[in-house]
């Protein structure tokens, strides 16, 4: 039977890594370079509340302490905030709780930090009391950001700077938190200018003495309408070592990219909630290895933060047990492989969810963003903190009405990227259609009349429309802001889900949700 310490030394030695996980990793012997002290920096993106991965994380950091084999430290890339249960329900609370048991050594922001608003997550992080790093967030018009760029930290002769930023994308996604409600900006992350104060951060931290750089990113590696990527990031930059990626929920053990002086540079992504844990490995001598370690593989856990998530479970199973359906069949948001359904194609989750929406309304037609759409339902009983688990967010369900042209013009604009995925994705109740994701066009729309017959989509026509009301504050790529409002909501869209299930399916989700039930249809011509 293996000791802790040649367990410890198993997952501690190189991991080599070529593209972008195309290559599976291998382990190889310990290189001479082990037999000094390492450095390990542990790192985790997108987890969504995933609140029992946290025990894992700190555990593994433990065990690699006990081994004597490595200095540790501990990041986070954003998007810890929201996604689920516990953040929900807290907005925020529940999540800080635990993270200020782990021990990190540095956070950066993810665009879900901002979910309940910039105020509320300005209250929460102190509480972390760990340095939060941000190059590119600040008030508007300032010139210097609300958070340090940088954080330099010592593990034992070496300092390593870690630097953080945020995706643009976060003034479309969450405009609610940049600006007011007459439209006043006030809040910023300067677009045209990541790479340039990612840069700037850099060589400053250097100057102080840093001996690394490595970027906390919650950029992604692509589909950023801003053209802001982790990949572009490295590309226009020199002196980073490393660049730890979030946003895109990728599974990128390693992908080496080639800096502005040619020099290759890891960026490495865990994928999300914590399915993986990332482990950036630097040699006595100053080599960079990522590589990842999946969270089901580690038999390691901390009693003190298992302590916190335990409680935590227990106060959220006081608050969301009700029973409110059951369901033979699984409602899955990703599929086998962990990509998002939801995200890139037609959804029996959608499907239902867009059917609440819509005959809690009484409107033509439901409309959900997949990117709302969150956590699987699994067959057996549903309880409410089920449906709060599918709509983590505060947004309240409300009746727009809407032109056949703007329909339209949304459709196009939120399955431009299919079959790639888009949290705009629309997931639909009342309505058809049929996308072509070689033109990047979208054909027969046809909505549901009184009669139940469906009809052709009339573009001078107006109908009305339940959604939530993230359709005025970033969803939908803006498409509908301008739509009349006709009913405001007052229920919150997990709410509207939970009453579905209970009072208008009496409590059994039927077999017409088993399948999807062909309102999308794609072709590639």
């Amino acid at each position: 039977m293996k000791t802790v310490s040649q367990v410890i030394m198993t997952l501690l030695v190189s991991i080599l890594v070529v593209g972008c996980g195309t290559t599976k990793p291998s382990l190889i012997n310990q290189p001479t370079a082990l037999k000094q002290k390492s450095i390990v920096i542990l790192y985790e993106n997108d987890v969504h509340c995933e609140i029992d991965g946290y025990a894992q994380l700190r555990g593994l950091a433990d065990a690699i302490l006990k081994s004597d084999t490595s200095y540790v430290g501990i990041v986070s890339n954003g998007d810890y905030l929201q996604g689920a249960l516990a953040g929900a329900i807290s907005k925020g609370q529940y999540i800080v709780d635990i993270m200020k048991n782990v021990g990190y050594d540095a956070i950066t922001l993810g665009n879900h930090e901002f979910d309940y608003g910039t105020p509320r997550m300005v209250e929460l992080l102190p509480q972390i009391g760990v340095p939060v790093v941000s190059t590119n967030f600040s008030e508007y018009g300032a010139t210097t950001p609300m958070y340090p760029p940088y954080v330099i930290k010592q593990y034992g002769n070496k300092r390593i700077a870690f630097v953080g930023t945020t995706t643009p994308e976060t003034l479309r996604s969450e405009s609610y938190s940049f600006f007011d409600k007459t439209g006043k900006q006030l809040y910023d992350l300067h677009t045209s200018q990541v790479y340039q104060l990612v840069q700037q951060a850099a060589d400053k931290a250097r100057a102080e003495g840093a001996d690394y750089v490595v970027v906390l990113s919650h950029l992604g590696e692509s589909g950023s309408e801003e053209g802001v990527t982790s990949l572009g990031l490295v590309s226009a930059t020199r002196g980073i070592n490393a660049v730890l990626d979030g946003h895109t929920h990728a599974v990128i053990p390693g992908n080496y990219v080639a800096n502005l002086d040619g020099q290759q540079v890891p960026v490495s992504q865990t994928g999300t909630q914590f399915a993986n844990i990332g482990k950036l490995w630097i040699s006595p001598n100053g080599a960079f290895v990522t590589s990842l370690v999946k969270n089901a593989d580690i038999p390691y856990s901390n009693a003190r933060v298992a302590a916190s998530t335990d409680s935590i479970k227990a106060i959220l199973n006081q608050v969301t047990s009700r029973e409110v359906a059951t369901v033979a069949f699984d409602l899955p948001v990703k599929d086998a492989n962990s990509v998002w359904i939801v995200r890139k194609e037609e959804a029996p989750m959608g499907n239902l969810v867009a059917d609440a929406f819509r005959s809690k309304m009484k409107a033509q037609i439901g409309l959900i963003n997949g990117g709302g759409l969150r956590n699987d339902i699994k067959a057996g009983r549903i309880n409410y903190g089920n449906a709060v688990s599918v709509q983590p967010f505060d947004n309240r369900v409300c009746m727009i009405e809407a032109t056949g042209q703007q329909i339209m013009d949304m459709l196009v604009k939120c399955t431009a990227n299919c079959p790639g995925l888009d949290g705009s994705f629309p997931q639909v109740s009342g309505m058809k259609y049929t996308i072509h994701t070689a033109s990047h066009t979208v054909t027969d729309v046809q909505v549901e009349n009184a009669s139940g017959q469906y009809e052709p989509l009339e573009l001078a026509k107006k109908y009305t429309i339940a959604t939530t009301d993230y359709y005025e504050n970033g969803g939908f790529y803006y498409v509908l802001k301008d739509c009349r409002l006709v009913e405001p909501g007052e229920q919150l869209s997990r709410d509207v889900l939970a009453d579905y299930l209970e009072k208008d399916l009496k409590g059994v989700v039927g077999d017409e949700y088993r399948t999807v039930q062909g309102r999308i249809t794609i072709v590639n011509d």
